[in-house]
């Protein structure tokens, strides 16, 4: 609970502080405690161990901002002289009082909350995240209705459709079949799933490469045999995985908070929908398998660890789908070295 509240509350950063100019209350630290309230606490529950009201800028260190908080938490956990639940808590916590337990104004801090919780419980430190071990995640408030999600600008940010109109390639496209600007169409099969081509496919490895990776190697011909072996394409991924990438929502979040990928927001597993988000994350992934415990790491190696888990690699064993791979990696690698890309990875 703890550690949630305090990657909620100041994204783990202890110097953090907030000001609500319509309560006039100030928070501070890793858990955003008040020092009003810290004070309440020594006066009240007799916690002497720290002199918050001689000095209140000590909640800027975490044991201390940590302590205040969890003692606050535990006051919560027994407001009026009844046992309270984990919800009542969190949200009382976040509403500044036990009176916003309830209130509906906290109830999307709580299921931010659980999210959170989730990710620290199935979080692995040595073995980064498995593809395959998901938890579930609340779904996006405001979900496109089925019809308008086969819409490209229902998904994508108006700043990267602006990205995938000015890509010479997709231009020609959707010039060819008559897209028009603020009402682009993906490509559907027969049963209406959306999938991209693999011009469009192509276009936004590239962008992603070139906008956030441009550092490090990743050639965006790999991201889209990756694509094209996990999702076939299609934007919603298939019944095994989500998304293009088929990055699950775990380890989105964990690429999101643990190791600092935060071009693109995971509130909800609806968001790696987005073909943008889903290809930021993939890459993300792809880039930290390629120095797995601080070693530099071949192809192979890193197409097995995407599927199947950096755990689960036997190099010395066939792999059935390497050779598919193969193949449509260099189908890639001859348009995208037409355009100049002489990336590595």
């Amino acid at each position: 609970m703890i550690c949630a509240i305090a990657e909620l509350e100041s994204d783990r950063h202890p110097l953090a502080r907030r000001y609500d100019k319509k309560t006039k209350l100030l928070t501070i630290g890793l858990m955003q405690v008040a020092p009003k309230v810290a004070e309440w606490i020594v006066r009240e529950q007799d916690y002497l161990l720290f002199p918050v009201e001689d000095d209140p800028d000590i909640l800027y260190r975490p044991f201390v901002n940590v302590y205040f908080g969890a003692s606050y938490l535990k006051w919560l956990s027994n407001f009026d002289g009844k046992s309270r639940s984990e919800e009542f808590v969190v949200r009382a916590y976040r509403g500044g009082g036990a009176r916003k337990g309830n209130h509906k104004s906290t109830l999307p801090y709580w299921k931010g909350y659980l999210q959170v919780k989730e990710c620290f419980q199935s979080r692995k430190h040595f073995d980064g995240p498995s593809p395959i071990e998901a938890p579930t995640s609340p779904a996006s408030p405001s979900s496109p209705t089925k019809g308008d999600d086969l819409y490209w600008d229902t998904r994508v940010s108006p700043e990267d459709m602006e990205q995938m109109w000015n890509h010479p390639d997709v231009c020609k496209e959707w010039t060819k079949s008559k897209e028009i600007r603020g009402n682009v169409r993906f490509s559907c099969d027969r049963e209406k799933r959306p999938y991209l081509s693999r011009v469009e496919l192509r276009a936004i490895a590239e962008i992603i490469v070139s906008k956030y990776f441009s550092t490090r190697g990743i050639n965006p011909a790999v991201l889209c045999a990756l694509a094209d072996i996990v999702s076939m394409r299609f934007i919603d991924g298939d019944e095994s995985s989500t998304g293009l990438m088929g990055i699950d929502y775990s380890t989105a979040f964990w690429l999101y908070t643990e190791m600092r990928y935060r071009a693109y927001q995971v509130d909800y597993v609806e968001n790696l929908t987005n073909p943008f988000v889903s290809m930021y994350f993939g890459a993300a992934y792809l880039a930290w398998l390629s120095e797995y415990e601080g070693r530099e790491r071949s192809l192979h190696f890193i197409f097995q660890a995407y599927i199947y888990g950096p755990k689960s690699v036997h190099l010395e064993e066939t792999c059935p789908k390497w050779l598919k791979v193969e193949q449509i990696l260099s189908r890639y690698e001859r348009t995208i070295s037409r355009q100049g890309s002489c990336n590595i990875i």
